[in-house]
């Protein structure tokens, strides 16, 4: 649980295709603030950070593009076939990464933003979820993140399925989370279930604070 006096953090996470960011905009529609991970990696890795120059120092300056930006998509080649360079970058990176969605977290709730999820596809592999009182995973069958990865990253069906190799299995979710979505019937399923998750964990929230 974090130490911010009055704010509760909600995890949200899960397998990739599986419709994560569908729930977080119900979630945000709901009232919730969203502090998105992948942004703040983005930010954190930008030209001239700290963590770009060690990242470059790891994995050789070829990661960098002739204007001194991260290339992704080279880097990603590079980590999601190979397990010990995804967990170098990871080490690399995550440290970065919490100690901004922490300040974050206190620049909300100093705004008087005291609902927040915290989106974050790498939740448990960071240790974010150390911070989050309750958490969500988002899972969904193989073969429809597989096709949704596909359509939505412009992936081969190998790059995809790397992708979602690299990832903890549905169990690991099951195991660790207070609530799982499943997204396995539609649009309006998942609204419909993303929408009374967020009802019930605004009415812990509430009652809680009386």
């Amino acid at each position: 649980m974090n130490s911010l006096d009055g704010v509760m953090v909600v995890g949200l996470t899960g397998q990739t295709g599986a419709g994560k960011t569908t729930v977080c905009g119900v979630f945000e529609s709901n009232g919730f603030t969203v502090i998105n991970a992948d942004f703040i990696a983005r930010d954190v890795m930008k030209k001239g950070s700290p963590c770009l120059s060690e990242l470059a120092d790891c994995f050789g300056e070829e990661i960098l593009t002739e204007d001194g930006e991260l290339d992704r998509k080279y880097l990603s080649n590079i980590v999601f076939n190979n397990k010990c360079k995804l967990e170098q970058l990871n080490s690399i990176s995550y440290p970065y990464i919490t100690s901004e969605i922490l300040n974050q977290i206190k620049i909300n709730s100093d705004k008087g933003k005291k609902l927040i999820l915290l989106d974050a596809p790498t939740l448990f592999e960071s240790r974010a979820d150390d911070f989050c009182e309750l958490i969500i995973s988002v899972v969904a069958k193989q073969e429809i993140r597989l096709e949704r990865i596909m359509e939505r990253d412009g992936l081969s069906e190998s790059e995809a399925q790397s992708r979602i190799n690299s990832q903890l299995d549905e169990a690991f979710f099951k195991q660790n989370s207070d609530f799982i979505i499943k997204n396995n019937k539609g649009l309006d399923n998942l609204y419909a279930v993303a929408k009374e998750v967020s009802d019930k964990i605004k009415d812990y929230y509430n009652n809680k604070a009386i």
